[in-house]
């Protein structure tokens, strides 16, 4: 596994989404929040109650791998893989920081 690290500060951040509505999809957005605050992250999701734990950590790992800290996540999930949730996040993480992690 590759772990990129942007090392973004809040005041960078801007807001982004990625992702759709669609069946085994997740809609990511990413807001800014205060500096200090950490990562807040509100789930919507159709199997919350046997996976809402383990999406959370998805985002939570994948956002901190990053280096966001300070941000407000809004997760709406249909039953999106580990994977695509990573993918979702990242995308979102890339769009809310103009700083592009394929890129050395």
């Amino acid at each position: 596994r590759v772990v990129y690290h942007l090392k973004i500060r809040t005041m960078n951040l801007k807001t982004a989404h990625a992702g759709t509505l669609e069946s085994g999809d997740i809609l990511v957005e990413i807001t800014p929040g205060t500096a200090g605050s950490g990562l807040s992250i509100n789930l919507d999701s159709t199997v919350a109650s046997r996976f809402g734990k383990q999406i959370k950590q998805v985002i939570d790992e994948t956002l901190t791998g990053l280096g966001v800290t300070d941000a407000v996540v809004d997760a709406t999930d249909k039953g999106a893989l580990d994977c695509t949730i990573r993918a979702r996040v990242t995308a979102a993480a890339v769009r809310a920081t103009g700083k592009d992690v394929w890129k050395d």
